[in-house]
C-alpha cells in the first residue's frame, strides 16, 4: 500500500523540499518516520516493500531515499542495485535493526550513502535527508556541467561503464620516493594511482567513478594486485605506501593470507587519509588487528586537515603520520604553520610515530622543516611521481 506526507513545497527555511521515497515493511515504523520527515518539511512517499520501491523509482523522480535492509522478497541490497543500474546520484539511506560487518560493507560498495542501526533519532535522520538531497541537487548540476564541457554526461550509466572500463584496461600505478633528507637515501615510495584514459585521467574522478558503479572494493583490489606485481620486480629493500578507500581495512582479500600484497606485507605501508569517516567503518578494531599481524604499518595520511580532528589518530594507532601539504606550502613564511609542525613532531615523537612532510616543493620549506626537527620528505622538489621508482634529486 502507498501513502503520501503532503507537505508545502518548500522548507520552513526556505529550501526546496526533498521528495522522499521511505521503503519499510513495518508498518508502523514507516508511518512514524515519514511523519518525522513529514514535519521537517519533506515529500515523503511510503513503499511496504523492496519490489514496490523499485516500480516507483521507475517512474517518479526521488532525491533521497531510505530503506530498510533486511526486507522479505526483494532486501534493500537488491533495492539499491536496481536503483544503481538507473540513477548513480540518488542517495540512499539504510536503516536496520540487526547490523552486520557483512551488510555494511555491500552497503557501501554499491554506494549506499548512510547506514543508520535503529531505532533512528528523527532528527538526525531528517537533517541527513536534507544533507542527502543537497548533494544530489549538487550531483545534477555536476552531470549537466560534465556533459556541456565534454559531451559525455556523467550521469549516463552506459557510457560511464564504458569510460571506467577503459580506465581499469590503462590504468598504471605512478611512484614518488618519500625520502630521508639526513641520511640522503630513499626511505620509502607511495603508490600513485594513475590511468591513461582521457575522460577519467584524474585519480578523484576515477574513483569517483567506481564509487558511483558500485566498484570501490574490485578497483582496491586491481590497485593492490598492479602494486604487487611492482614489487615482486623491485629490489627488497623498497618500501611502498599503499592508498587505501577506508572500507578496504575491512576487505577480506587484503586481511587475508592469501591477498595480493600479504607477501610482501612487511614493507608495505596502509596508508589512510584523516579525511576519511574512518569511525563509520564497521569491525574497524579487529580489520586493523588483522592487517598488523599479516605484518602491515599504518600510516595516517593529511594529518591536521581531518576534519575529525586526531579523532583518527587515535582509532588507527599509526607507526607513521604525513603532515597535510596544506600545513608545510610556505612553512618558512607562517609561525603558526612552524608552531603546529613543532607541535606534531613533539607529539609524534613521544608516541614513537614516525612524521613525513609532504608537498616540499622548495629549499625554503625544507630548510625550515630541518629546523623544527623534520627529516622525511615528499614533494616535487625532490621528484614528481612517474613510472617506475623515480630517484629523487637531494
Amino acid at each position: 500500500m502507498l501513502s503520501a506526507v503532503t507537505r508545502p513545497p518548500e522548507q520552513a527555511n526556505g529550501a526546496p523540499a526533498a521528495r522522499v521515497l521511505l521503503v519499510d515493511d513495518e508498518p508502523s515504523v514507516a508511518t512514524e518516520l515519514a511523519r518525522l520527515l513529514g514535519l521537517a518539511g519533506h515529500l515523503v512517499t511510503i513503499a511496504s516493500d523492496g519490489a514496490e520501491a523499485i516500480a516507483l523509482v521507475e517512474s517518479t523522480p526521488f532525491d533521497v531515499i531510505v530503506s530498510e535492509i533486511r526486507m522479505p522478497n526483494v532486501d534493500g541490497l537488491t533495492l539499491l542495485r536496481a536503483i544503481r543500474s538507473r540513477d548513480l546520484d540518488v542517495p540512499v539511506v539504510f536503516l536496520t535493526g540487526s547490523p552486520t560487518l557483512e551488510t555494511a560493507v555491500q552497503a557501501m560498495e554499491h554506494g549506499a550513502y548512510r547506514y543508520l542501526v535503529k531505532p533512528v533519532d528523527g532528527n538526525e535522520l531528517a537533517a541527513l535527508v536534507e544533507r542527502g538531497a543537497q548533494l544530489h541537487r549538487l550531483a545534477l548540476v555536476r552531470r549537466e556541467a560534465a556533459g556541456q564541457l565534454t559531451g559525455k554526461p556523467i550521469g549516463d550509466l552506459a557510457g560511464l561503464e564504458s569510460r571506467y572500463a577503459s580506465a581499469v584496461e590503462k590504468l598504471w600505478i605512478a611512484m614518488q620516493p618519500i625520502l630521508s633528507w639526513r641520511d640522503r637515501s630513499v626511505y620509502a615510495y607511495e603508490s600513485l594511482l594513475r590511468s591513461d584514459e582521457p575522460t577519467l585521467r584524474s585519480p578523484l574522478d576515477f574513483i569517483e567513478a567506481a564509487e558511483r558503479l558500485g566498484r570501490t572494493g574490485e578497483l582496491g583490489r586491481t590497485i593492490r594486485q598492479r602494486i604487487a606485481d611492482q614489487m615482486a620486480a623491485a629490489p627488497e629493500s623498497i618500501q611502498v605506501f599503499v592508498n587505501l578507500h577506508p572500507l578496504d581495512l575491512v576487505d577480506e582479500e587484503l586481511c587475508s593470507g592469501s591477498g595480493a600484497l600479504t607477501p610482501f606485507a612487511s614493507r608495505v605501508v596502509l596508508e589512510v587519509t584523516e579525511r576519511a569517516a574512518l569511525e563509520k567503518v564497521p569491525g574497524l578494531s579487529a580489520g586493523v588487528l588483522r592487517l598488523r599481524q599479516l605484518g602491515y604499518r599504518l600510516a595516517l595520511d593529511d594529518l591536521g586537515a581531518g576534519y575529525a580532528g586526531l579523532s583518527s589518530f587515535a582509532l588507527l594507532e599509526p607507526e607513521i603520520v604525513k603532515v597535510d601539504m596544506s600545513l608545510i606550502r610556505g612553512i618558512h613564511e607562517s609561525p603558526m604553520k612552524q608552531k603546529l609542525f613543532r607541535s606534531f613532531t613533539t607529539l609524534c615523537k613521544d608516541l614513537n610515530t614516525q612524521i613525513i612532510a609532504e608537498g616540499v616543493e622548495v629549499a625554503e620549506e625544507r630548510d625550515c622543516l630541518n629546523g623544527l626537527g623534520g627529516d622525511l620528505y615528499q614533494g616535487y622538489l625532490f621528484a614528481r611521481p612517474g613510472r617506475g621508482f623515480p630517484q629523487p634529486v637531494y
